[in-house]
């Protein structure tokens, strides 16, 4: 898997100034589109696009210091329509533009050439259940809220906040399957995921029942697999929050045979104090499928 990823970037490394084919990138590494971009933000720490934009203005960088062909040359070779485009990129990553740099030599910004490679640490146990899953539905009050990758999203919790008891009264009662009881269930819609991207969030109940209470949303979940990760007396959020990274980060490329597929993730938790203990549910597919 890492071999596949590594290979897939030197795509980019070949022609920078080509748009980036995340599509072909995926065939390279021998996985879905989907799945290949939500690896590379893991393990990166960013979005696929925004590491192509940042090489192709490292290097764009180093021949605008070098001096040998023009400005509008070099915008055109990386890839802009247009002096005044790559004008605009540049200043966003170097602070200055490329005119500036040429005259003054000034000192520019450098996005280093990523290759991952697996690192032995008696890195991180994680204990999980693979579960094949008849199509149910999840039923409860929705809002959409700003992607957090780390610390607590105000917009979320403001929305937990603002439900009764009540509710996850009758979320309860809902809750006929597993993950039971109230369950927190996000669906992103970049592919990237990236920062302040938008999410929807229910905060809902499995269920195979076709009632819907009055102000609930529903999401009919088809049929498919699931990795389930049980996890106990981490810290919330941040402790919770790295599952996803330890799961995408880790068991993934360990795991070649299943890949993300795009769906709701779901995360059923209990708290005791500042301490969580519950399950996270991915949707995945085999990768023979």
């Amino acid at each position: 898997m890492l071999d596949g990823l590594n290979e897939a970037l030197e795509r980019i490394e070949r022609d920078p100034g080509a748009p980036v084919d995340a599509a072909a990138m995926a065939r390279t590494a021998l996985t879905s589109e989907h799945h290949f971009r939500r690896m590379f933000s893991a393990l990166s720490g960013m979005p696929l696009s925004e590491y192509a934009r940042r090489r192709r203005l490292t290097l764009a960088g180093a021949e605008v210091i070098e001096g040998r062909d023009t400005l509008l040359d070099i915008a055109v070779r990386y890839g802009y329509g247009s002096a005044e485009a790559f004008g605009r990129a540049f200043r966003a990553m170097h602070g200055m533009s490329p005119g500036e740099a040429r005259r003054t030599g000034a000192a520019l910004t450098s996005q280093s050439r990523l290759t991952f490679r697996l690192t032995i640490e008696g890195s991180t146990i994680m204990r999980y259940r693979v579960v094949d899953k008849a199509a149910f539905r999840l039923v409860g009050p929705r809002t959409r809220v700003p992607l957090v990758r780390e610390g607590d999203n105000a917009p979320m919790a403001a929305f937990v906040r603002g439900l009764g008891d009540q509710v996850y009264e009758r979320l309860a009662e809902l809750s006929d399957q597993e993950p039971r009881g109230v369950v927190s269930v996000t669906l992103t819609h970049d592919p990237d995921r990236r920062e302040g991207s938008d999410v929807d969030f229910l905060l809902a109940a499995a269920t195979s029942s076709s009632a819907t209470p009055e102000g609930d949303a529903v999401l009919e979940v088809p049929e498919g697999t699931w990795v389930v990760f049980p996890f106990e007396g981490l810290g919330f959020p941040e402790g919770v929050q790295r599952m996803w990274v330890h799961a995408l980060g880790e068991w993934f490329p360990s795991n070649p045979a299943y890949r993300f597929r795009h769906g709701p993730e779901l995360l059923s938790v209990e708290y005791e104090g500042d301490l969580a203990s519950g399950e996270l549910w991915l949707p995945v597919e085999r990768a023979s499928d």
